[in-house]
């Protein structure tokens, strides 16, 4: 059995306090929502990953499973897109959601990942006419405020 020292010890239970105060500082920065249930939509699910980077910018990673070709909405769409609901910039359109399914899986899947330097407090997406919009159209899905 091998001798530890007290200076050993102590190195250890400070690696020890560090690893667990960065581990709680990078859970502590993120944040995952889920969007609420569909009336327009019913069988599509997804959520919302935000991450505050060093640079004070939020990494959005949003994922959508099961979610209608906008043709096939009544009325018919052209488009999805995605908005972000802030509290001092108003609604920021994000990025058009593009659906597709995968070789191996008929589901239909849809994600969207950017940056922006404006904090997130909700999310919605919209079925639009038209694949230039300014404003939010028909709202599909939504998550709470946060």
């Amino acid at each position: 059995m091998r001798n530890i020292t007290k200076t050993q010890l102590v190195r250890n239970f400070i690696l020890g306090l560090l690893t667990v105060a960065i581990a709680i500082l990078f859970v502590s920065c993120s944040k995952k929502v889920t969007f609420e249930n569909s009336a327009v939509v019913p069988s599509a699910e997804g959520s919302v990953q935000v991450k505050q980077d060093g640079n004070n910018n939020y990494t959005i990673d949003l994922d959508v499973i099961r979610l209608a070709d906008p043709s096939r909405l009544t009325p018919p769409k052209a488009a999805y897109f995605v908005w972000m609901e802030t509290a001092e910039n108003g609604v920021q359109n994000i990025g058009q959601l593009n659906t597709s399914s995968s070789l191996f899986s008929k589901s239909l899947k849809s994600s969207l990942k950017t940056v922006t330097p404006f904090k997130p407090t909700g999310f919605f997406i919209t079925g639009e006419e038209s694949k230039s919009v300014q404003y939010p159209g028909l709202t599909v899905m939504r998550t709470k405020p946060f």
